[in-house]
């Protein structure tokens, strides 16, 4: 029996998505353009980022379904999704298409079977671990997004705006201590 499968890694992508949107909500459009340092991504750019970072999880394991990742080309991968990165897109249409793409992602993902997800995929020789399961390297989209999201956060704070799990964090305190108060 397992406690973790395809069902809970598409329902915990869907609350890290979430959240992600939730961010890009709060952060204004005209902030869209800030770096927090000049070699960083701009806000927009980290959101498309996280936009396209799941296609390569898709192609590896879905649309290929790839054993081995000796001889995958990396960087022609990788060169085409920093260009899409530099593609301007509004605010509205970067938190479409994070609630569009996001939905369909977590849709495959629940629909991935625990077999598929135990099976190993070995990586170039040299690397260490030499192979890991599909589920492990599908479960680090989710921890990539929160990497990101972690920075997304620290810019708000930076440009002015309490992220939204600090004020939620701070009402159910809020809340809390009125309970305590009035008891």
């Amino acid at each position: 029996m397992t406690y973790y499968g395809a069902k809970e890694l598409a329902e915990s992508f869907r609350t890290v998505r979430k959240n992600t949107i939730l961010v890009a909500e709060d952060i204004p459009e005209a902030q869209y353009g800030y770096r927090a340092a000049p070699e960083m991504r701009s806000v927009a750019e980290l959101f498309i980022h996280l936009l396209n970072t799941p296609t390569m999880g898709e192609r590896i394991h879905g649309k290929e379904a790839l054993t081995t990742l000796e001889g995958f080309d990396f960087m022609t991968l990788f060169t085409q999704m920093l260009a899409k990165e530099k593609e301007p897109r509004t605010k509205a249409q970067i938190v479409d298409s994070l609630k569009t793409e996001g939905e369909r992602t977590a849709n495959w993902l629940g629909s991935l079977t625990d077999e598929f997800l135990a099976q190993r995929v070995t990586f170039p020789a040299g690397m260490n671990p030499p192979s890991k399961t599909r589920f492990e390297m599908l479960l680090g989209m989710k921890e990539h997004e929160m990497h990101h999201r972690g920075q997304l956060m620290l810019i708000e704070r930076i440009i002015g705006i309490t992220p939204h799990l600090t004020r939620d964090m701070q009402a159910r305190i809020a809340q809390m201590q009125q309970a305590k108060a009035t008891a």
